[in-house]
């Protein structure tokens, strides 16, 4: 009860003290403990198939507490796929994987309209057939393997969950979650994602190789007759409940420009962009950048219960919301610097505005 009283504060500064508004409280004091439930119990599910790859995990349940999307980069056999069907089973969710290939077509993710006959009467109708899209988490699976025309199929589903097919819309059914994944070495016969779908995705994850003993454990457990099932974590009407309370989590004014202070300082045209951006930096993060620090902030402090994100929390999910936001110059390309290079050294000079 203590801790309760002790988190209770943040809350309650956006609230009157009436009855109906301490009920409220109460209420979302509940839920955050559930929030920090739910991710100690989808780490545990997961954990039964997926090996390592915590930060990748943690990065999910961030993404998918702040209503955001995903772009998981990384070699091939890494799990991608086994990762987020796992977590998708363990969430209770609708899953669906679309397979992105150069002749993959706008309506094969969409849907499309058939012609049906009507048996009593003989008149033909036309109607709509839902695609893959219509479901509650997505894996695009290679997306940059389509051309810019199908990978755009996904824009408005991203950016406003509806669809828009034969001058009909149809909303998604919440929560709506895509996680497109990426090869980083085999870039033949690949069409990159522009800027513009690339701000559409809140983190970019790199997935990396295991290590020597994770590999060991991955070697002796998938080898075997074991078989394992996960067990349904939250329900798809609670995790959009639970995504409500992360966005009333309130951010004190000091961190929210932090979080902008940051996201412009990989701006070369900004007056107040540190000499590290205006020697590497083409381009720099837009407005949506922000919007996703503090949200990633507040995620990841009502991931551990919290009612208050720190700073802490915004350099954290720093270098997954900026990096694919960056473009680098010439300059840094002969340099041999990368993006993410870039952001975590941006990172260490904010420390300095604290």
């Amino acid at each position: 009860m203590g801790n309760r009283a002790r988190r209770s504060t943040p809350f309650m500064r956006e609230r009157m003290s009436t009855a109906q508004d301490a009920a409220v409280q109460d209420r979302d004091l509940e839920l955050l403990d559930r929030v920090a439930a739910v991710s100690a119990a989808l780490r545990t599910e997961v954990e039964k198939k997926v090996v390592g790859q915590h930060h990748i995990v943690d990065g999910l349940l961030t993404a998918l507490l702040a209503n955001g999307h995903v772009l998981l980069v990384g070699v091939p056999g890494l799990a991608k796929t086994l990762l987020i069907s796992t977590v998708a089973e363990a969430l209770d969710l609708d899953f669906s994987r679309i397979q992105f290939t150069p002749d993959l077509m706008p309506t094969d993710i969409t849907g499309t309209e058939v012609i049906e006959e009507d048996r009593t009467t003989g008149k033909r109708v036309f109607r709509f057939v839902k695609g893959p899209v219509f479901a509650n988490i997505v894996l695009a699976d290679e997306i940059n393997r389509t051309p810019p025309k199908t990978q755009a199929a996904l824009l408005q589903a991203m950016q406003e969950r509806m669809v828009t097919a034969a001058g009909q819309s149809y909303r998604l059914d919440a929560p709506f979650f895509v996680l497109a994944t990426q090869n980083p070495i085999d870039q033949e016969g690949t069409y990159p994602l522009p800027e513009a779908q690339l701000d559409r995705f809140m983190l970019e994850l790199q997935i990396g190789y295991p290590t020597r003993d994770e590999e060991v454990e991955i070697a002796m457990t998938t080898t075997g007759s074991r078989t394992v099932s996960i067990g349904s974590v939250v329900s798809a009407a609670e995790l959009v409940e639970l995504q409500g309370v992360v966005r009333r989590v309130p951010a004190a004014p000091s961190l929210v420009e932090y979080a902008v202070r940051l996201a412009r300082a990989t701006r070369p045209d900004d007056a107040e962009s540190p000499a590290l951006t205006k020697k590497y930096v083409a381009w720099g993060a837009g407005p949506r950048a922000s919007q996703y620090l503090v949200l990633g902030a507040k995620a990841r402090a009502a991931m551990r219960g919290d009612a208050t994100p720190s700073w802490e929390d915004v350099r954290a999910v720093a270098p997954a919301v900026l990096a694919h936001r960056v473009v680098l110059n010439f300059e840094a390309e002969a340099d041999g610097r990368v993006p993410r290079d870039v952001v975590a050294e941006l990172i260490e000079v904010s420390r300095a505005w604290i």
